[in-house]
């Protein structure tokens, strides 16, 4: 068994991708609208392994974000380059304590969710 994506429904399908492409660096692999129900968006990273399905209802419906989910995350090789272009764009981030082993940042998305950047440990 292969895991395949996670959906997370957004309000504003233009602010998500440049978020999640513009921002973070994933590629929008497949798109598909549902004509007057919704367009669903898929987004891979470079290893193309698994995706990452932005739904979009057009109903104008509002969501509210479940107690239950906890965050997206993704791996990067230079966190300072990370944290310089969020400090560019004035977002809110909250970095890893210094005594924990691993050094990450959390962000939000357009939609509120919460997404980890973790920097990947040397070899």
């Amino acid at each position: 068994m292969k895991l395949a994506h996670t959906m997370i429904r957004v309000r504003n399908l233009d602010e998500s991708i440049e978020f999640y492409c513009g921002f973070l660096g994933l590629q929008e692999i497949r798109r598909k609208d549902l004509g007057d129900e919704a367009i669903l968006v898929f987004l891979t990273d470079e290893n193309k392994n698994y995706h990452i399905e932005l739904t979009f209802n057009k109903d104008g419906r509002d969501y509210v974000i479940g107690d239950q989910f906890g965050h997206l995350a993704f791996h990067v090789n230079d966190l300072d380059k990370i944290i310089s272009d969020v400090k560019e764009r004035h977002w809110w981030y909250r970095e890893s304590k210094p005594s924990s082993s691993s050094k990450y940042i959390f962000i939000k998305d357009p939609d509120g969710y919460d997404v980890e950047i973790i920097e990947m440990k040397s070899n």
